[in-house]
């Protein structure tokens, strides 16, 4: 294969590097889903207006219609043992995957920075407690207090160290991690439970929504914020299935650990922070400021570990992984799968994310929405190529030569860079007006309300479009053998 277009952390994994089963697969799901963000969601729909049950729906909803495009992308990993920036050369061109692969590497640099700033937050409450006068030290970087950005840049060298010690030991992590994650949870449901005198004042959480003219804009929007949540993952699980023993193990293992973990962990955030409305009168959606009204030492020692380490498994394995990949997919002689990590790690520092998780509005509906309408399109694209206009046969050779079945016009599909266009475009006024660069009064006003399905729109127009303008190329695209 040409050696400019692949390195060791591209190139196809084959024989025995593909031994990843279904527990592993599910016990990945574990590491991925017990975390604070999922936790934050729950709540924030709560504190936006939901009652406990309407969250649920919405939640298990969402991780449900994601999980479809979660496996159908995995079956090209298992199949072929690409990773995502490879995979994407067949529909974006040789050198036009760089195109969905650096943004799916710009999402994933935002992601990483949250995970880092709240790992880091847990840290600092950690340090608190041993040493209450670190509040009180002088200074600031970035427009963060001196002491809680050391603590961030703690939580940002635990990470690294993954990074560099590599894949295998993620896999290792998660699979450690996993029984311990589902007792934090489980622990933290108990305190809901024993604190608020029984569930029952729980469950008395009611909608703040007087009619279904009010509910439902702000059900849609959560929708496709909860989807936006996975839609990263959804792109490049093939960096995850290329190394699946067959088939059925990605499936199984991710039917099984998707919608289960996600839910129920989402089910313990709804708990807790209803909880919370009964025992100190208001929805704390943020549970390292829950941490820090504990009265124990040792359950504030305990919860910060559990928090901590269910950010670590989620951050390296989920913000890390694709964007390393995606980094070295643009320069594969100098960036490997260690120096795209560490790119990552400083782009996820300069990206300030604790502006991001400001208020639950803006985690919602600026970042989680903002970025879906990127991502919808891509994974509209690539699924009618590889399913419609390729019916899963792919030249494995040609996805390393610069000069073959994916070369299109000087390395780039025209076409491919269309259709994402096309996808994009309805959803920006919606995204202008939420970031308050455009008024509500503007001549795109008709447009705004389709800010709140983006996702949906965007992969439905870039996966209609991209078809019907390869459809003329379909029979001399899928004529050569899948192995070529």
């Amino acid at each position: 294969m040409t050696n400019d277009l692949t390195n060791t952390d591209l190139a196809p994994v084959a024989g025995a590097q593909k031994n990843w089963t279904s527990f592993n697969f599910f016990t990945l799901w574990i590491g991925l889903s017990v975390q604070i963000p999922t936790y934050m969601m729950a709540s924030s729909l709560i504190e936006g207006g939901m009652s406990w049950l309407q969250a649920l729906i919405t939640i298990f909803l969402g991780n449900l219609i994601v999980l479809v495009p979660m496996i159908l992308n995995g079956h090209v990993g298992v199949k072929y043992g690409i990773p995502f920036p490879v995979f994407t050369r067949a529909s974006f061109g040789i050198l036009g995957s760089n195109i969905p692969a650096l943004l799916r590497a710009f999402v994933a640099c935002g992601w990483f920075g949250i995970q880092t700033w709240i790992g880091g937050t847990a840290v600092y409450t950690l340090v608190l407690l041993f040493w209450p006068d670190a509040a009180h030290i002088p200074g600031e970087i970035l427009g963060v207090g001196f002491m809680p950005f050391v603590c961030f840049m703690i939580f940002w060298l635990m990470n690294i160290f993954f990074v560099w010690k590599g894949l295998n030991s993620i896999k290792w992590l998660e699979t450690l991690s996993a029984p311990f994650l589902i007792l934090g949870g489980i622990a933290l449901l108990y305190w809901a439970y024993q604190n608020a005198e029984g569930l029952h004042k729980v469950f008395q959480t009611a909608s703040k929504f007087e009619n279904n003219a009010e509910f439902y804009p702000y059900f849609f929007a959560a929708l496709t914020g909860i989807i936006g949540f996975w839609a990263t993952l959804s792109l490049n699980i093939p960096d995850f299935t290329r190394y699946a023993k067959d088939q059925k193990a990605q499936i199984y293992g991710q039917a099984l650990g998707l919608p289960t973990t996600m839910t129920f962990f989402a089910f313990i955030g709804v708990v807790v922070t209803s909880a919370t409305l009964a025992i100190y009168g208001e929805a704390i959606w943020d549970p390292i400021v829950l941490i820090q009204k504990f009265d124990n030492p040792l359950i504030v020692v305990l919860s910060v570990i559990t928090v901590v380490l269910a950010t670590l498994t989620t951050n390296v394995a989920a913000n890390v992984v694709s964007p390393a990949n995606d980094f070295s997919n643009l320069a594969p002689r100098h960036i490997s799968f260690k120096t795209g990590g560490l790119i990552t790690g400083i782009l996820g520092i300069l990206m300030m994310p604790w502006k991001l998780l400001a208020d639950p509005t803006g985690y919602i509906f600026t970042w989680l929405i903002g970025y879906s309408a990127l991502l919808g399109p891509i994974a509209g694209i690539i699924l009618m190529d590889y399913y419609i206009i390729r019916r899963t046969n792919l030249n494995l050779k040609d996805l390393y030569k610069r000069e073959g079945a994916y070369t299109y016009w000087r390395g780039y599909n025209p076409k491919a860079i269309a259709a994402l266009v096309l996808g994009v475009l309805p959803n920006i006024p919606g995204f202008l007006v939420q970031i308050k660069v455009l008024s509500m009064g503007s001549a795109f006003e008709f447009l705004v309300p389709l800010y709140h399905y983006a996702w949906f729109i965007g992969l439905f127009i870039s996966a209609i479009t991209y078809g019907v303008m390869m459809t003329s190329e379909k029979e001399a695209l899928i004529e050569k053998p899948a192995f070529a």
